[in-house]
């Protein structure tokens, strides 16, 4: 029998559970933001299709997303025609040095990019724990985070030599790595193109791999070839992941000649991995141009100890002749009648040399037209102090296949970039802007939502940079809004310094750091920490 009195307990228990159900509704309704984007395409990083709805940002964090016309906020975006984004994630940067000179990292902001990580292709500072506290005090507008580089901590124990370490001098090296990933490296990456990498063996980086193991670091790896032997090179790779026990990623895939079209074998390999269990990926920048040292061209013998040893060899005669007679060896194997391919970026000591290529050089050298006359153009720039250069190395369709393999991240493999410098690579303005604007807008090669998911939450997935790369409620507000119909990379190889178009509101940590394309001057990123340090 219903009482009186079990009646109204019963009533005030309904009565609170309708208000428990629709207070949430109420105080989300009533919600008042810092920042409301309104009626964008949403893209939220995952690889799922767009939806139109409205973003609340409350301090550095996005708190709704849905409908949010009734709430408030004290700065509204209008979005209307633009796709909303996560902030992309450059996990191959190198900005080491770079970070004074344009704390507002312009290149990256105005190319959607709220987050780099350096450190990468073996070079890095060697104390993790000091470069993160300067990069704290520079106070960049991206996010940043390092790896801790081979070549570095290979330079600190056994200098340039082309010498093994003993046991001895190989437990110091595992302590320098282990005492970066306390510090907060996320991984550790190698060079092995460069020296002092060149002279290593697998066996050493296998035990260096598994110090960043230990923390849960990932492996990066500028690998041994790129060419003739990249079928090697990424079998080495692939045996440090399984051997270290360790995340892999092999940086900016790419194929030279003579192994032009070996993009599809090349990505079996990785594929054939993951069947066994290992965790490979890659990254790749959306040109048919490298961009490196001219050092790249020398002989590796010719390098060990550094540039004054480089310098006493060529001194001498028959060391001289040496480098000359391997260097053409070396362009037969890459089918080459002329250094054409090569073009100087950054020549400190001429800078008339920007943008000429090494054929180009050696004619206004006097010198006729010849591989060996070219050669001597190039150990002569060496001597003088060396450049930095772009290399036309690569074919499109090698270039193609890689960017549209779905566990290919995007990245720009540039530092931050002195407008107006230099003739660099174009990918340090425009590596986002080219891959939306030219592959997916103009290709058709991916869709736009896997575009974006290559650049946010794959990346943030595989170097475990938390709360970032998608978005969704309780994830950092690193947002892009831009025009999927006209983003665009404006940046050339004959005039590179030009930022790319399209990009109108870019948020940092709820930051508004481009307003309307204009970059505000806002300098709001923050240091991200590997898990080694976490869990330190």
């Amino acid at each position: 029998m219903l009482t009186f009195t079990s009646y109204s307990n019963t009533m005030r228990r309904i009565k609170a559970l309708i208000i428990f159900c629709i207070l949430p509704s109420f105080l989300f309704a009533q919600q008042h933001f810092d920042i409301i984007i309104k009626n964008g395409k949403i893209i939220d990083g995952t690889g799922n299709p767009w939806f139109y709805g409205d973003v609340g940002i409350i301090k550095d964090k996005v708190i709704q997303i849905g409908d949010l016309s009734k709430s408030e906020a004290a700065k509204v975006i209008d979005a209307k025609g633009l796709v909303v984004v996560p902030g992309f994630i450059d996990v191959h940067t190198h900005i080491e040095d770079d970070e004074e000179k344009t704390p507002t990292a312009d290149n990256f902001i105005y190319d959607g990019v709220t987050t780099v990580i350096t450190g990468n292709c073996g070079t890095s500072k060697v104390n993790i724990k000091s470069y993160l506290d300067f990069l704290q005090g520079v106070k960049l507008s991206v996010n940043a985070g390092t790896l801790i580089g081979h070549n570095d901590v290979r330079q600190a124990i056994l200098g340039g030599e082309d010498i093994a370490p003993d046991s001895a001098q190989l437990k110091k090296m595992e302590e320098l790595v282990a005492q970066a990933m306390r510090d907060g490296a996320m991984g550790f990456s190698t060079g092995l193109e460069y020296t002092p990498g060149i002279y290593s063996k697998t066996d050493e980086i296998v035990a260096l791999a598994k110090q960043a193991a230990r923390y849960n670091g990932v492996y990066t790896s500028h690998m041994r070839n790129e060419s003739d032997h990249v079928f090697e090179a990424i079998a080495e790779t692939i045996d440090v992941g399984r051997k270290a026990g360790i995340p892999v990623e092999i940086s900016h895939l790419k194929v030279g000649q003579p192994n032009w079209g070996a993009s599809i074998k090349m990505l079996a390999m990785v594929d054939s991995a993951r069947k066994e269990g290992i965790d490979v990926t890659v990254d790749a920048y959306p040109y048919t141009a490298s961009s490196t040292t001219l050092n790249i061209l020398l002989p590796d013998w010719l390098k060990a100890g550094g540039t004054p040893e480089i310098l006493k060899r060529l001194a001498d005669p028959v060391f001289h002749q040496k480098a000359v007679d391997d260097m053409i060896v070396d362009m037969h194997r890459r089918k080459r009648e002329h250094f054409d391919y090569a073009i100087v970026a950054s020549c400190k000591y001429d800078t008339t040399l920007n943008g000429k290529s090494i054929e180009q050089i050696n004619i206004a050298a006097g010198r006729p037209s010849t591989i060996p006359n070219e050669i001597e153009t190039i150990l002569d720039i060496v001597k003088m102090g060396g450049a930095g250069m772009v290399f036309h190395s690569m074919n499109e369709t090698d270039v193609e296949n890689i960017l549209k393999y779905p566990l290919t991240m995007i990245i720009s493999d540039s530092g931050i970039r002195q407008f107006g410098v230099g003739v660099p690579h174009p990918r340090g303005y425009g590596s986002n802007a080219r891959v939306l604007g030219y592959y997916v807008r103009g290709k058709n090669l991916v869709t736009l939502e896997d575009a974006v998911r290559k650049m946010t939450s794959l990346p943030a997935q595989k170097f475990h940079i938390t709360n970032r790369g998608i978005i969704q409620p309780g994830m950092y507000a690193d947002i892009v809004i831009f025009d999927a119909g006209t983003v665009k990379d404006e940046s050339t190889f004959e005039h590179p310094h030009a930022y790319s178009t399209g990009f109108k509101f870019v948020l940092v940590n709820g930051s508004l750091t481009v307003d309307n394309f204009k970059h505000t001057g806002a300098r709001k990123g923050v240091i991200l920490h590997g898990p080694g340090y976490l869990q330190h």
